[in-house]
């Protein structure tokens, strides 16, 4: 979490809860199963619109681009007459999940005849949908396949009657959420919580999940949890040991045992601090800070994996370890603070002495990129710094619990990417060089600081296709669901409301999803009990919580069944459209496709009588359907 925000955590989730309670109960509002309202469907993403992919064909290539550019009124055309003509979309990676292809045409009341065919190279392909005998007349047409490790997608035109061109004006793929992808949250402040009840009905006989907080997490799709860890948890402003060590070592092995007791996923965020460590801060321990570099570099080993061996002893042993917090800037701040120009937190400046008397892991971005050789062996030798100590946290991780992922966490701020790969090539380099390598590269994203969904989708996009060895992980996120009268947060287009939240959420997902070569491993959701909290308060009972609908996201995101939603066709004027009776749908269990009855709306008094579009809508057991009628002469 960004030391910007973590300057108004006051005092961990009883203040913040106080907060948000008082908030929230402004407008009074009886309790209902799920508190608030939003409308959350499946992740459904057209990748072929994505900024990485790209078209090509058989004549004309130059004018490819136009079929997949979002714009039905614009289309790509073969240059030259005759069957055989192709268009390939090359989406720029392989995905796992694909599930429907819609392809439309430029001309209306046209019985083009094609096939559509996928593949994985681009050499040997699959066909997915055959209409080389078509004699039905309509603009397009929705085709469902699945097809593992796609990354292909080519329309090869067999035939076009008539005077009519060859062409198409849009070639849309659609990718759908994986199972495999984790959705998680950081759900450390349980610790903090354990007098609250959470539950899902808090004011129904029936209370359903809880009233322990995982309980309700768990319930509402939350399959993974992250725990940070600090090593003596100190007050960020003082110094001074808490009075309550929450969130560490000790409280952490507890959260731990309850966590991996509702068989959920756990991940270890060693903080190597005693406080908040983050872009802004990352202090020594006070146990540490007075270290020769060789011995702070034994501590680090020794700590992780003495704490990872009680882990597994105990019967928790962590999916994933993430060395360190956000360590964009370095980690483990000593002597170099003052090139660096820290000044948080609190105790880490007013004990300069003390936890800046020793050379630490703060990297000195200043002199990057400089011509001057003292400075540049100055920034040389941070690096080196801090890729020791790492190095020994994650040969630690490697040694004490070999079946954990080795995570390293940074961030992207906004209009910052070349920092972030500047990172990944020095960190990589070098720890390389030591012998050492993680498995998994792990971002926050927060719109606020880091940018619009855009440039999430683009700085994942950058990542993924430099490093395509490793995993991909969106380690935090959060969106509000209330604050500001509703307005965006900076950055972002969605609301600060209840769907604002799930749709602000779900948008970080398919993110996540739509990273190429299925690479992206999880998606955590930083404290949903207590900021941005996806809960809130209950009137009239104390220390009781129950979770907005946004929290639905989790489960709902999953497509069940893929529908063939639209249905193109066309009719001669004063004639009744011919509409069908059923539809296609693609079981994602079973990746069977099967037909469901459709049951058409009456078409309008007089639709036909004149050249046009006309739109009806249909209803199927598994949702909505539109017929788009081309009325012809």
């Amino acid at each position: 979490m960004s030391g910007k925000r973590l300057t108004r955590v006051v005092a961990g989730v009883t203040t913040v809860a106080a907060m948000v309670s008082t908030t929230l109960l402004i407008v009074p509002a009886p309790a209902g199963a799920i508190f608030g309202t939003a409308d959350i469907k499946p992740i459904e993403s057209n990748i072929a619109a994505k900024d990485w992919a790209s078209a090509t064909a058989g004549s004309s290539s130059s004018s490819a681009g136009l079929a997949i550019d979002g714009d039905p009124a614009t289309s790509w055309h073969p240059d030259r007459a005759g069957a055989r003509q192709w268009l390939t979309v090359d989406l720029g990676g392989t995905y796992d999940n694909l599930g429907k292809v819609t392809v439309m045409f430029p001309d209306r009341g046209v019985a083009y005849r094609y096939v559509v065919e996928a593949s994985s190279d681009g050499r040997r392909w699959t066909t997915i949908a055959d209409r080389s005998r078509n004699r039905a007349a309509s603009r397009g047409e929705v085709h469902l396949f699945t097809r593992p490790g796609t990354r292909f997608v080519r329309l090869m035109f067999t035939g076009v009657p008539g005077s009519a061109r060859a062409g198409v004006s849009e070639l849309q793929v659609f990718n759908y959420l994986r199972d495999d992808l984790v959705l998680g949250a950081d759900l450390s402040w349980v610790d903090d919580v354990q007098d609250q009840q959470y539950w899902v009905h808090p004011l129904a006989e029936d209370r359903g999940a809880g009233p322990h907080l995982l309980d309700v997490a768990k319930d509402r799709g939350i399959e993974y949890a992250r725990l940070r860890v600090f090593n003596e948890p100190r007050d960020e402003s003082t110094g001074q040991p808490t009075p309550i060590p929450r969130q560490g070592p000790e409280r952490s092995l507890t959260s731990a045992q309850w966590i991996k007791q509702r068989g959920m996923g756990l991940g270890i965020d060693f903080h190597y601090a005693d406080s908040w460590a983050d872009p802004s801060k990352q202090p020594k321990p006070r146990a540490w800070a007075e270290l020769e570099f060789a011995d702070l570099t034994k501590a680090v080993y020794d700590y992780t994996a003495d704490y990872l061996d009680r882990l597994i002893r105990q019967g928790t042993t962590p999916e994933k370890v993430a060395v360190g917090n956000e360590i964009i800037n370095g980690f483990l701040y000593g002597s170099e603070a003052a090139l660096i120009g820290t000044t948080n937190p609190s105790y880490f400046v007013d004990q300069a002495e003390v936890y800046q008397s020793k050379p630490g892991g703060g990297l000195l971005w200043r002199y990057w990129g400089s011509t001057d050789p003292a400075e540049q062996q100055l920034y040389d030798k941070s690096w080196d710094r801090f890729t020791t100590l790492a190095a020994a946290g994650i040969k630690a991780v490697r040694d004490a619990s070999p079946t954990s992922k080795v995570e390293i966490h940074v961030i992207v701020d906004k209009d910052r990417l070349a920092t972030t790969m500047e990172f990944w090539h020095q960190f990589l380099t070098r720890v390389k060089a030591k012998g050492q390598n993680p498995d998994v590269l792990a971002i926050s994203y927060y719109p606020e600081w880091h940018g619009t969904p855009e440039a999430l989708d683009h700085n994942l996009n950058t990542i993924t296709t430099n490093y395509p060895e490793y995993e991909i992980d969106i380690a935090e996120t959060s969106y509000p669901a209330s604050g500001g009268d509703g307005s965006p947060m900076p950055n972002s287009p969605f609301p600060r409301t209840v769907q604002g939240q799930a749709d602000a959420i779900q948008r970080v997902f398919q993110a996540a999803n739509d990273v190429v070569n299925n690479q992206a491993s999880a998606v955590l959701v930083w404290e949903p009990a207590g900021w941005q909290p996806m809960f809130r308060a209950v009137p009239g009972l104390v220390n009781t919580w129950e979770p907005h609908a946004s929290i639905d996201v989790f489960n709902a995101s999953h497509a069940k069944h893929i529908l063939q939603d639209t249905v193109y066709t066309a009719t001669a004027v004063g004639a009744a459209p011919k509409l069908p009776s059923s539809v296609h749908l693609l079981t994602t269990a079973t990746n069977r496709i099967t037909s469901v009855p459709v049951r058409w709306q009456p078409l309008p008094p007089g639709a036909t009588d004149k050249p046009g579009v006309v739109t009806v809508t249909g209803m199927t057991g598994r949702g909505p359907v539109t017929a788009v009628i081309d009325v012809v002469p």
